[in-house]
């Protein structure tokens, strides 16, 4: 396994810009070591913005992220830290579970305006006579 990346593979490997990266580093999520201009980033390095990425699709602000990763670098912890994270995890499954629910209720919402709306183009389509298409042009 690869023990150093450049900023280009880890970019093209996790689908984000030099610049989301550069961000990254300057809140202090990852820290590459740096070789004149060039930033060397280490397993570490990438772990870490494996687990920023997670975090970020999963809707957890970059704040937070940086405090689970702090959770993270104990390995192993105090009690306390992780019986946090933990709750702080189960809180955003319900936070996600509720946005699924409405974003379900809105699809089936829509799903339902536009079989009315679909009904009432055909309802109408059929009282009018049909224009051949050279002639409407």
């Amino acid at each position: 396994m690869q023990s150093i990346f450049g900023i280009g593979d880890l970019a093209r490997e996790f689908g984000v810009t030099h610049r989301t990266l550069r961000f990254y580093e300057d809140k202090g999520l990852i820290s590459p070591r740096r070789e004149g201009l060039n930033r060397i980033y280490s397993r570490r390095d990438r772990a870490r913005l494996k687990l920023v990425i997670l975090g970020k699709k999963v809707g957890f602000p970059l704040a937070e992220i940086k405090k689970m990763l702090e959770l993270y670098e104990l390995k192993g912890g105090q009690v306390t830290q992780l019986q946090a994270a933990l709750a702080r995890f189960t809180e955003q499954i319900g936070v996600l579970k509720r946005q699924k629910q409405d974003i379900e209720q809105a699809i089936d919402e829509l799903t339902r305006t536009m079989d009315i709306v679909s009904g009432m183009l055909r309802d109408r389509q059929a009282g009018q006579p049909q224009i051949p298409h050279e002639a409407a042009a």
